[in-house]
This record gives structure tokens, sequence and C-alpha cells, in this order.
């Protein structure tokens, strides 16, 4: 397979003479004298370069990827056996190619932005507490599979067990469009660690979430708009409880949007991350005022209520998990319990984009 070919695989389109004509022409103007008098424009440029840098570096991997199993077909014509080489090359690059078409299928307004998450448990008590807790859990496990930094903000302890809530946020490449494919009721069937009798459970817990807004997004936050409690943050106890008020509260009044945040000692710290997730709350609230009739063939699809699961997580009486968008299913639970959510998020791409579900045609290879 030529290098600077147009290559078609599982519907990624890699296009390297296109791009890199393209990267001629960025490069041309990069070079003008009068770039830099522009900061706002010059600094998207070298961003837009920095892309088309790694697309180019990404077809050419991707055709030395082909080049090598045609090279292991050759062998194999010729008698050798290849077979495990030619399943592990072709394991890889579809690897590979599928991390490729999740960034790719990443082009919303604000995909590329950080996110904050929150999660709040359904009814059931502790039982969905816990699972819950088991939720945060995969999501920073997620997190840190992929080199993201997390932070936890806000967490509410539950009784007995689990949490009763938890704020946090994920910093790093494309996360807000990435973890769309959270957003909604999230089930799990399981024999419970808290029942003597140990009987079947099923419990829901709901994550929800929000672009982290920059400075350059206006939202306007009066001080008059809001209510500012402080307290005393919760912990585990001993060492660990504040015994001081630096704990934050915020309620926006004209629109009800409450936050808090417990997680630094310092009230100062708090309250300024409190307002970041009021931003992103806001930015969120008028975004959907603004596109409501949009919002509501979306909320067909994805409406969040505890009778509508996005995904069933089942470990007993046997294990598997299903997205119900999407119609991808894994057996490996634990896997993905312990932050593989890929396939997960990929399947969810290319379904919010196409339609087509896991049990569809994936692509074709074509030169």
């Amino acid at each position: 397979m030529r290098s600077g070919s147009r290559l078609r695989l599982f519907g990624v389109i890699f296009d390297g003479p296109a791009k890199q004509k393209q990267l001629t022409d960025l490069e041309s103007e990069i070079g003008d004298p009068e770039f830099w008098n522009n900061p706002e424009k010059s600094q998207r440029l070298m961003q837009q370069r920095k892309r088309l840098e790694q697309a180019i570096a990404n077809s050419r991997q991707v055709a030395d990827a082909m080049s090598d199993i045609d090279t292991l077909f050759e062998l194999s014509k010729e008698g050798e056996d290849v077979t495990t080489e030619i399943g592990r090359e072709f394991s890889s690059l579809q690897g590979r190619l599928e991390a490729l078409e999740t960034g790719m299928l990443l082009s919303g307004e604000n995909d590329a932005r950080d996110a904050i998450i929150t999660i709040h448990p359904g009814a059931g008590g502790t039982e969905s507490q816990d699972w819950a807790e088991m939720l945060l859990r995969m999501y920073l496990r997620w997190a840190e599979r992929n080199g993201f930094q997390a932070v936890i903000t806000d967490r509410l302890e539950g009784e007995g067990a689990g949490i009763k809530s938890a704020t946090f946020e994920i910093n790093g490449e494309n996360i807000y469009g990435r973890l769309q494919s959270e957003v909604g009721v999230h089930r799990l069937v399981r024999i419970s660690p808290f029942d003597a009798n140990a009987r079947r459970h099923t419990s829901f817990a709901s994550v929800f979430v929000y672009p982290q807004i920059d400075d350059e997004i206006k939202i306007d936050i009066r001080p008059e708009d809001l209510r500012v409690d402080t307290f005393r943050a919760s912990g585990a106890g001993g060492q660990h409880v504040n015994r001081t008020d630096s704990a934050i509260r915020m309620t926006h009044l004209p629109t009800g949007l409450v936050v808090q945040c417990q997680n630094e000692r310092s009230q100062h710290k708090n309250r300024a991350s409190a307002i970041k997730q009021l931003r992103a709350k806001l930015y969120e609230f008028e975004m959907d005022k603004k596109k409501a009739e949009e919002r509501k063939v979306e909320d067909s699809k994805l409406e969040i209520n505890f009778g509508s699961q996005i995904r069933s997580y089942v470990l007993a009486p046997y294990r598997l998990i299903k997205d119900h968008r999407t119609k991808l299913a894994i057996g490996d639970v634990d896997r993905v319990l312990d932050g593989d959510l890929d396939p997960l998020i990929h399947a969810f791409l290319v379904w919010k984009k196409t339609g087509k579900t896991a049990g569809d045609n994936k692509g074709e290879l074509e030169e």
C-alpha cells in the first residue's frame, strides 16, 4: 500500500496528498512577516498546523501498517506460517483506526473542551449509592488509562456505602465530545453485597456532562444574582475532617442552578472552582434554550429518566455490558468497569453520526 495514496479503512478516510497541500499552503501563510500581528488568528493557525501534521503522520503510519500486512500475506503465499502475526497486525491496525475515527467524529462546537461530570444515584438507597461510586471509579480509571487529568471537586458520601453525588473535572483532548456517550441513566444488575439473602438487585445512576467554558465565551454572572453559602466540608473522619467553613455552595437565583465545591481547604479556591462549574452549567442552560426544538429530537433518543437507561451492566446471572443505543455488547465486564470505555465511546460517536449500530457493516478496505 503506497503511503501517498488515498485510503479508506473501516470508514476512516485518509487523504495524504490533500492534507500535505493544505499544510504547504498554511506554512506559506505562517511565513508571512505580518503573521504574528494578529495573535488570535496566529494561534488558531498554529493549532491547525499541528492537526494537519498529526493527520499526515497518521496516514503514513496506517499505510506502513498495511504494507507490513501485505508483506505477511506474501510470506503466507510462499508457505510460511504467519497466521498469528497477521492476526496481531490486523488487531493492532483496527484499534488504531477506531481511535483515529473517534477523533474525526469529534467536530461539534464544544467537543474539544474539557468536561465537568456529575453523578447522582437513583432511588434505592445504599445499592444505588454504591453503584454511583462504581461509576465514579470507572471514569477516573478511564482518565488515568488515557493520561487525562481528573480532579474531584465535590463528593457527598452515602450512608453506609457509596456516594450521594459527585462532581469532577476531566481535562484533556476532546473530553466533552468523548463523554457525550455517557450522558443518561446507567443500570446495574447484580447479586447485592448488601443483601444477607444474596438476592439479585437492579440499581440506577444518572450521569451528566457539561463543557468547561473558558473566558473567551462571555457568560454574565452578576454578584447580585448569586447566593453564596459556606459550610464545613465533609470527609472520611479524623484528620480528614475540615475544621473551617471552607466549602462553597453557590445558587444562581434567576435560574435556580446550584453548584458546590469542597475539595480544597481554601475557601478562595473552592469559590473559583464553583464559579467555573456555574459558568459551564449556565452555558449549557442557555444553549438548551436556544436549541429547544433540536433538543426535543435528541431527548427522544437520550431521555434521562429512570425508565429509559442508555446502558445496562449485568453481573448476574450472566456477565454482559450492553449499550441500548449502539447495540454494542461486551462480555468482559471487569475490563469496562476498570476504565476501558473507548469501544463504547467509539460506537456511540459512529451511531450518533451515521445511525449505524455495532451490528452494521463496519466499513470497507480499498485503495
